[in-house]
């Protein structure tokens, strides 16, 4: 399939199938923003459910005290809950073979 007629969606899925990505890296590279980047990122996790391929999320980390059990590990967080910086790494996504 040529690029053109793929999806966005069906770009980001290989794109990812090649290498991790963060919200912020799949935003600068497929012209959309973060926050579309995650929401495409989700509806490609979902319709992975039916293939061999799986979605892994490594989650967000505060970079000052290291708390990485977010509620959702595809989030954006903005600060830590824990100790309140505002310095958190995104998180990254690849799809890998189940």
């Amino acid at each position: 399939m040529r690029e053109a007629d793929e999806t966005t969606r069906e770009r980001i899925a290989d794109h990812l199938r090649d290498t991790a990505a963060s919200p912020a890296a799949l935003a600068a590279e497929f012209d959309v923003t973060p926050g579309t980047a995650v929401e495409h990122v989700r509806h490609v996790a979902r319709s992975l459910s039916d293939a061999d391929d799986q979605l892994l999320v490594a989650p967000p980390e505060c970079r000052d005290c290291g708390f990485d059990r977010f509620d959702d590990p595809a989030n954006r967080p903005s600060r830590c809950p824990d100790c309140k910086s505002e310095s958190v790494a995104d998180p990254e996504f690849r799809i890998a073979d189940a």
